[in-house]
């Protein structure tokens, strides 16, 4: 593989993790509005789920953007998109809640292609 194809599937898992890096991180520095949120969607415990979500975002992206364990996280934030698209973004009378639900499934897609090839050349778990 030269150069440019190895380092490919680098700025993919950059591209693929900083979306849910600053998620997390916004979660957990915004809990309180966020739990709001969480609470007028109906998530039990919007106090607790809020942190749970935070850092399950912020850990699971960050493990794909360095290539760690990065099919596991991959899989499960593949899962995570397909199940939070359809609790927060899922009203078809919306077309921008429909551009985040589709937004979700794409990531979803990416987060599956990932789980199956593996996280590449420039990652901590070489596979």
């Amino acid at each position: 593989m030269d150069g440019v194809n190895k380092a490919t599937p680098l700025v993919a898992r950059i591209l693929m993790s900083v979306i849910f890096i600053m998620a997390g991180f916004s979660k957990l520095t915004a809990a309180a509005a966020t739990a709001g949120y969480f609470e007028a969607l109906g998530i039990p415990m919007p106090g607790v789920s809020v942190y749970l979500v935070g850092l399950f975002e912020l850990i699971a992206g960050l493990a794909v953007l360095v290539g760690f364990k990065a099919r596991i996280a991959a899989l499960l934030l593949a899962l995570f998109c397909v199940a939070s698209g359809f609790m927060a973004h899922f009203q078809p009378a919306d077309q921008m809640q429909m551009t985040s639900f589709m937004k979700n499934l794409a990531m979803a897609g990416g987060y599956l292609y990932i789980w199956l090839h593996g996280p590449g050349a420039f990652a901590i778990d070489k596979d």
